[in-house]
């Protein structure tokens, strides 16, 4: 396993299972792996506070795990990065260790 994706795999079981917040981020990820969302249309399908959603968004930017769209930041639309697509399987693991 290279180095890159090994400091990607370490970054992900913080964000998602080190952190309080993680089973959201989780959720949050899992949206944005089918398609691409603003924070206003996350904070309607997870039915949840906007500045909330937003705190977690900044964490999966800051950790390179999403990208956002440039221009207005109230309409930015999200996506997964290329690295978080490099570690997916990563990704998954996390999720079935979380539920055990």
């Amino acid at each position: 396993m290279n180095n890159e994706l090994e400091n990607v795999r370490r970054i992900m079981w913080y964000v998602f299972a080190g952190t309080r917040g993680g089973p959201t981020r989780v959720r949050i990820m899992e949206l944005l792996i089918a398609r691409p969302y603003n924070i206003n249309q996350l904070s309607s399908k997870l039915k949840m506070d906007y500045k909330s959603v937003q705190h977690h968004i900044k964490m999966l930017g800051e950790n390179r795990l999403i990208t956002g769209s440039e221009g207005k930041k109230y309409a930015s639309m999200y996506f997964v990065s290329q690295p978080f697509l490099q570690g997916k399987e990563a990704f998954e693991e996390i999720k079935e260790k979380m539920r055990e």
